[in-house]
């Protein structure tokens, strides 16, 4: 039955616009409504009026849809990687542990579980107390209850703990922070005072320049060029996939052909590869290049051997410079011409040094955040250490030395795996002098893969600091001024090779972890956040275009950390993995320069003609094959304990940093967490790959 309605009193109203209508709904759910104007339907509704019981019920459900869409997205990102973990770590699917071999990092993986355990125990006593509602860690002057508050064991076991903590460890954590902070901001001061150099370098616009004609010969009855003699070694180990872009970059140097002596020192202990590059080799020989290939039967001090092998032989007695390239190094036709005139009228200039620059910068983001560190480190370090020093760390490639100059200095030694290093600081030490050329670029490659970064900084990293032990007296009997021997000592190897790995590591992933645990010795923001941001600023300077790769960067050079704290350790005390060399992977990436020069050679038919004339037909076949088929490596995957133990202990600690609310450490901790499980599951180098 319908409800009754009372309209009696409708009448009483003035006047009236339109037809009235009356709607009688038996549905009690339903409003009635008075159209009092046709127009009425038409205008804008009100909001408020609009809305029923319904509509915001399905307002309400469609956001929890799009909620319970996110979080089921987050859920299964999360599942994927627990399934990963699970797939590698337990069930050991084509998987090596990388960090366990021979017994290598075994101390350092100790001490970062012996941490994460004891932060878990930690975080379990904190969730404990945090449900309890003992929030004493939340009180900065930390109030420990009296005895007669104690509720109950617990109770008085985390009080204790809470005591304990308070006298004994906060003081050592604190002290042990300032400390690092101290020697943060010391490094951090460094990056600045490089970085205004490189800006006043830029500004008075400061670089080495070749005055006149310098091959002009001074004799006025002649009428030619003075070219001096040029030794060019191509050191190379293994190297199927860039041996063929080497020899021929090399090879087109623009210089007299009877002036320049091209030496292919191969120490490949494949037989496959040495008649490949034997072939190239006899290739080029044949269109009148001077070009030789070397290959030593006993393979011992790794390059520096394989150098000074090559040096010994007595026609070398005839050339003043050598220059030198590694086997992915693919110089211009003008290098030559753009580094040897430096020396003329400067006897004391014992290296020319040349810039990298990378073919496979762009490749992945492994790459692009290695070129933000390489940038930084030609750009900025070396051309201010040029101007300022006249020395910086030779970089064992793409330079030009005096001839005269390795011989004074001792000639390459195999006492370290950085014998480039090794060579610079004896020559600085005997007065000689180095610049760098900026302008004058290489093209080469960067490790594409984690596993070959990994390996490749290890060395960088331990290198110098098994050579300063044994540089350390050298420097302090030398004859050179004070101040060149406390840039050695200080600033060279010291703060730029010791206390940058050894804060890097014990600042971001030792302390403050463990000052989630203890907040007495809570580190301040501005060294969580604002000046590692700002000194990421300044390193991606060099690189403009690596801008909107900060963050990675930043959580990357924490990450990489372990790695080089590791090295760095290993080279100080002379541990097994200090003289461990292991050839860097790689690509066998062209640049354009090279690939066109490629296809120029292919088109020129006359030249193919002559060299199969030289070659029985099996030959060719059996070197095509050779180039065509390469030996098929099954990719392994890596797992890196160290990295994975501490992306565990980071993300222990985020989770504490939580419950207190510490928002820059949670979100840092986080973050930096992830980064160290991603690496420890090798899944960039995977994707990347």
């Amino acid at each position: 039955m319908a409800p009754g309605l009372d309209f009696s009193d409708w009448g009483a109203k003035e006047t009236r616009k339109g037809t009235p209508v009356v709607v009688k709904m038996e549905n009690p759910n339903y409003s009635v409504v008075e159209i009092e104007d046709p127009d009425a339907a038409f205008r804008p509704v009100e909001k408020s009026r609009g809305k029923n019981a319904k509509q915001v019920t399905w307002v309400l459900l469609l956001k929890a849809h799009r909620a319970v869409g996110c979080v089921a997205w987050i859920a299964t990102l999360f599942w994927a990687l627990l399934g990963t973990i699970k797939k590698r770590l337990i069930f050991r699917h084509d998987v090596d542990m990388a960090s366990e071999k021979l017994g290598k990092g075994k101390l350092l993986f100790t001490v970062i579980k012996a941490f994460l355990v004891t932060s878990l125990t930690i975080l379990a006593f904190e969730i404990i107390a945090y449900f309890n509602g003992w929030h004493y860690f939340q009180n900065p002057s930390l109030h420990i209850p009296r005895t007669s508050e104690i509720q109950g064991l617990f109770h008085l076991v985390y009080v204790t703990w809470l005591w304990f903590r308070a006298d004994y460890i906060a003081p050592l954590i604190q002290a042990l922070s300032k400390f690092c902070v101290a020697l943060f901001l010391i490094q951090s001061a460094d990056r600045m005072v490089l970085c205004l150099g490189c800006f006043w370098i830029k500004y008075k616009k400061i670089k080495p320049r070749i005055e006149g004609n310098p091959f002009k010969s001074n004799d006025v009855e002649g009428s030619g060029y003075d070219y001096p003699m040029v030794l060019v070694q191509i050191p190379m180990c293994n190297e199927r996939e860039v041996y063929e872009q080497s020899i021929s970059a090399v090879c087109q140097l623009d210089w007299p052909k009877d002036r320049l002596l091209i030496q292919v020192l191969d120490d490949s202990d494949d037989e496959s590869i040495q008649c490949l590059i034997k072939a190239e080799v006899a290739t080029w020989n044949q269109r009148g290049i001077n070009i030789i290939y070397r290959h030593r039967l006993i393979r011992t001090g790794y390059k520096a051997g394989n150098l000074k092998s090559a040096m010994s032989c007595e026609y070398v007695q005839a050339y003043e410079f050598v220059a030198i390239f590694d086997a992915d190094f693919q110089p211009n036709p003008d290098f030559l011409k753009q580094t040897v005139p430096h020396f003329k009228d400067n006897l004391e200039l014992g290296l020319v040094q040349a810039r990298w620059t990378f073919v496979n910068k762009d490749e992945n983001l492994l790459t692009r955040l290695q070129n933000i560190n390489l940038c930084f480190h030609f750009e900025v370090e070396q051309q201010v250490n040029s101007v300022l020093f006249n020395f910086f760390g030779f970089n064992g490639t793409a330079g030009v030395w005096r001839i005269r100059a390795l011989e004074e200095s001792g000639g390459w030694l195999e006492r370290t795996t950085v014998e480039d290093m090794d060579i610079a600081v004896r020559a600085h030490l005997n007065g000689w002098k180095f610049i760098f050329l900026n302008d004058v670029k290489v093209v080469c490659e960067v490790p594409e893969s984690y596993e070959a970064y990994r390996k490749q900084q290890h060395r960088w990293h331990s290198g110098p600091m098994h050579l300063f032990r044994l540089c350390l007296p050298a420097i302090i009997t030398s004859k050179i001024a004070i101040w060149k021997k406390a840039n050695l000592i200080l600033l060279f190897f010291l703060l730029r090779k010791l206390i940058l790995p050894f804060y890097s590591f014990t600042l971001f992933c030792i302390i403050l972890p463990l000052t989630m645990f203890v907040p007495e010795a809570e580190l301040p923001v501005w060294v969580i956040c604002y000046v590692p941001v700002f000194m990421s600023f300044l390193n991606i300077l060099p690189a403009p275009k690596s801008f909107p790769f900060i963050v990675p960067y930043l959580l990357f050079e924490n990450t990489m950390s372990v790695t080089k704290f590791n090295a760095m350790v290993s080279g100080l005390f002379k541990l097994g993995s200090s003289y461990e060399w292991v050839v860097t992977k790689k690509a066998g990436r062209s640049s354009e320069s090279d690939l066109l020069a490629a296809a120029e050679r292919e088109s020129k038919t006359t030249n193919q003609l002559q060299i199969q004339r030289g070659a029985s037909e099996s030959e060719l076949t059996e070197l095509n094959r050779l180039k065509a088929a390469p030996v098929p490596v099954k990719r392994v995957n890596k797992i890196y304990r160290k990295e994975l133990t501490l992306a565990f202990l980071l993300l222990t600690a985020s989770v504490r940093s939580l419950l207190s609310a510490q928002g820059v450490h949670f979100y840092f901790l986080l973050f930096q967490g992830v980064t160290f499980l991603l690496v420890g599951l090798d899944l960039i180098g995977e994707q990347m790959s």
